[in-house]
C-alpha cells in the first residue's frame, strides 16, 4: 500500500491529480491511500507534528503561505526517502528542485502527458527499491541493508564499510567486489576508496558531495568530471 499526498491550493487541480494518480496505480497493479490538501500548512503540520508517513507527494510550488519549495525543504528531515513530484508553471524552479533531490518536475502546461509518466516512474522505482537489499552473511550473522538506506561505502584495508541510515556495517570484501554485487546505477565512485549512492547526494559543491545526512565527502579530481556527468545523466531522467 502506497501512501500518497496531493497538495495544491486549487480544489479542481487536487481532484484532477488524484484521478491521474489512481489510474497510474491501477495500471501498475498497486494500491494507494490518498491524503489531499488545499493548504500547505496542513500538510506540513501532519508530517512534522502528527508523524504522517508518505511514499509520494504531488506538490504545487506556487501556493500561498508555505510554497512547495519551502515545504519540500522542511519535510525532508522527517521523510528523507519520500518521492516528491513538483508541479509548477515556472521552469526556473527545476534547478532548485535538483538541489532538494526532487524526483520529478512537471510543468503545468504539459501535465496530462508528464504527470502520468512521472507517477508511473515513481511507483516503479519504489517497487524496485523495496525489493533490493545488500546481504552480508558470515558464520555468525546475516544482515540485509536496503539499497535506499545506503549513503556510502568506503574501503578500510581488506574490508568495505557501509554507512547507512541504520548504522555502520563492515564486510570483509574489497570495494570493487561490493560495487559489482550492488550492480545498480545509483552507486558511483567518487574516489578510488569511496562509493556513494546518488539518491542521497544533495549537490556537488567545491569538489565535494553533500549528502542528505549532512555529511560532506571529498570527490577526487580524477573522478570529479565523471561524477558530474553521471549525476546529470541520472537526474536528467528524473527531473
Amino acid at each position: 500500500m502506497l501512501h500518497i499526498a496531493i497538495c495544491d491550493d486549487d480544489d479542481s487541480a487536487v481532484a484532477a491529480h488524484q484521478q491521474i494518480a489512481e489510474a497510474c496505480l491501477q495500471n501498475s497493479g498497486s494500491m494507494g491511500e490518498f491524503a489531499v490538501y488545499t493548504d500547505s500548512r496542513n500538510l506540513l503540520y501532519d508530517i512534522t507534528e502528527d508523524a504522517f508517513f508518505f511514499d509520494l507527494i504531488l506538490l504545487d510550488i506556487e501556493m500561498p503561505g508555505n510554497t512547495g519549495m519551502e515545504i519540500a525543504a522542511k519535510i525532508k528531515p522527517y521523510l528523507p526517502n519520500v518521492k516528491i513530484i513538483f508541479i509548477t508553471s515556472h521552469i526556473e524552479y527545476a534547478i532548485d528542485a535538483f538541489e532538494l533531490s526532487i524526483f520529478r518536475y512537471v510543468p503545468k502546461n504539459d501535465i496530462d502527458r508528464r504527470l502520468p509518466a512521472a507517477i508511473q516512474d515513481a511507483v516503479k522505482l519504489m517497487q524496485l527499491e523495496d525489493g533490493k537489499t545488500y546481504t552480508i552473511q558470515t558464520n555468525s550473522r546475516l544482515e540485509k541493508i536496503p539499497y535506499k538506506e545506503i549513503y556510502y561505502i568506503e574501503r578500510d584495508g581488506k574490508n568495505a564499510v557501509i554507512t547507512a541510515a541504520g548504522g555502520v556495517s563492515k564486510v570483509r570484501k574489497s570495494l570493487q567486489q561490493v560495487f559489482a554485487e550492488l550492480d545498480a546505477e545509483e552507486f558511483i565512485y567518487i574516489d578510488r576508496g569511496c562509493i556513494v549512492n546518488m539518491i542521497h547526494i544533495m549537490q556537488i559543491k567545491d569538489g565535494a558531495a553533500v549528502l542528505k545526512n549532512k555529511e560532506v565527502l571529498p570527490v577526487s579530481r580524477t573522478h570529479l568530471q565523471e561524477v558530474k556527468e553521471q549525476m546529470n545523466r541520472y537526474w536528467g531522467a528524473h527531473i
